[in-house]
């Protein structure tokens, strides 16, 4: 990393960061996004190879993903279809916002990825509690992701075997835990040991064009629903005030595409914050049509009895449904090698950084120590999902660390890129930006705080 290019905070230089560990930082950007090497010469030229349309497919795309199918249940945790939109729409305002504030951030500091931006402009104890909580964050989607391959292929067998689906089937190879494994180790564990992922971005579009699918099914079933389906209560309030702060993991987990968005913002072409502005926000509204598609119409088919995954709601025997079934496979095993490579480049980072080995020293190393967190990290988030199948519980975990990334760092960089600037006096405008952020960063640690409380407290009384 290029020493005297602008950064904010002095103490992003406390650990000697190198050229060689920030060129390592550049692996949490999406596979899909091409970037000119950093240089002040770059920066702010142009020389992005991303229109600003096609950024607002790739922030669509960092964004849309498997989440979608917990916002249903979402729905039903809010109180129903007008607390669950108003609740999206108020978070909205602070994840655009979120989002242009790092790009603000980025070009102030010269920096083109999410942890390094928290580095050059806040320092070292939040630069490191940033990376621990992409790896954490990370680790956990992961486990989702297994679950949810659990959770399809279970209905799927179901429908192949031809068994009812409550008695349950005696054949080994009909076993949940059996078909996890199986599908994870020839499948998912060969996807995550390449030292580059660049060729993933092909499958990761087939996988978004699955979702939307998945959407258009729930959407065609609310309106033409199936005759055996009975009627379901449709609550239209929360039981408790405090039952409609359970529905913000869920948006936060489904809307969190922060942590890639400041490689897509040093792609474009003319990587103004102005513009940028205007490229989250049409992704954003786009990806709010979708999320509120499928939480309305799969929370009004299944009522206050809707499933935490909402295709476990319906029958095995549905073939369109099988079909969003066998989609949603397809992009959970795209999305983990991807979700794993960013959680191994911090895991990765950290460790020279902590150990001052310089890249062209440790090439040798290298290759060992990635099959070794490669295969640490299957195994653990393997073990994990076999004995959670509850994908609530896992969301309501890793939905809390996604409300950090979109209020409590964004906010963090605010105020202290607010705080660097030399000023003889202070605008109203400046004060408005500082207690912008002072608020983000509160209602981030409250969403965290209450969110990771309630998901103990509910393992423990459960």
């Amino acid at each position: 990393m290029a020493q005297g290019t602008g950064s904010i905070n002095s103490d992003y230089k406390d650990w000697e960061w190198s050229d060689d560990a920030g060129e390592r930082a550049r692996l949490l950007q999406s596979p899909s996004v091409e970037t000119v090497p950093k240089n002040s010469e770059n920066q702010g030229n142009g020389l992005g190879a991303t229109s600003a349309l096609g950024a607002v497919f790739i922030v669509v795309n960092a964004a849309l993903g498997a989440g979608l199918l917990n916002f249903p249940a979402a729905f039903s945790m809010a109180g129903g279809v007008a607390a669950g939109i108003a609740l999206q729409m108020c978070m909205l305002i602070f994840i655009i916002g979120g989002l242009v504030i790092l790009a603000y951030c980025s070009q102030a500091s010269n920096e083109r990825t999410y942890q390094e931006v928290v580095w050059a402009v806040c320092g070292k104890v939040p630069g490191v509690l940033c990376e621990v909580a992409i790896a954490v964050y990370t680790f956990g989607t992961c486990i989702a992701f297994l679950i949810i391959i659990g959770d399809q292929e279970d209905k799927i067998i179901a429908a192949l075997v031809k068994e009812p689906e409550e008695v349950g089937s005696s054949r080994w190879y009909t076993d949940r835990k059996f078909t996890i494994s199986i599908t994870a180790f020839l499948l998912i564990l060969p996807l995550s040991i390449p030292k580059e992922i660049g060729f993933q971005k092909y499958a990761s579009s087939l996988s978004v064009i699955g979702t939307w699918y998945v959407t258009a099914v729930i959407i065609i079933k609310y309106i033409w629903p199936d005759k055996e389906l009975v009627p379901v209560e449709i609550p239209t309030s929360p039981s408790t005030w405090t039952a409609v702060f359970n529905a913000m993991p869920t948006i936060c987990f489904g809307f969190q595409c922060h942590v890639s968005s400041v490689p897509v913002f040093n792609s474009m072409k003319q990587p103004e914050v102005k513009t940028w502005g205007a490229v989250v926000t049409a992704a954003m509204v786009i990806a709010l049509f979708v999320y509120t598609g499928t939480g309305v119409c799969g929370f009004l088919t299944f009522g206050a009895g809707v499933e935490q995954d909402v295709l476990m709601s319906y029958p095995s025997n549905d073939i369109p449904v099988a079909l969003a079934r066998a989609f949603i496979i397809l992009c959970v095993l795209t999305s983990y090698p991807i979700l794993h490579f960013c959680g191994r480049a911090v895991l990765e980072g950290l460790w020279l950084r902590y150990t001052g080995v310089t890249v062209e020293e440790d090439v040798v190393r290298e290759r060992r120590r990635r099959l070794l967190q490669t295969v640490s990290w299957f195994l653990l988030t393997l073990l994990l999902a076999l004995f959670i199948p509850d994908i609530g519980k896992v969301i309501s975990v890793i939905g809390g660390l996604a409300a950090c990334f979109i209020f409590v760092f964004p906010g963090l960089c605010l105020i202290q890129a607010k705080l660097s600037e030399i000023q003889e006096t202070r605008a109203i405008s400046w004060w408005a930006q500082v207690s912008y952020g002072v608020f983000m960063v509160t209602l981030g640690a409250f969403i965290f705080g209450q969110t990771t409380a309630n998901a103990i407290f509910v393992d423990l009384t459960a």
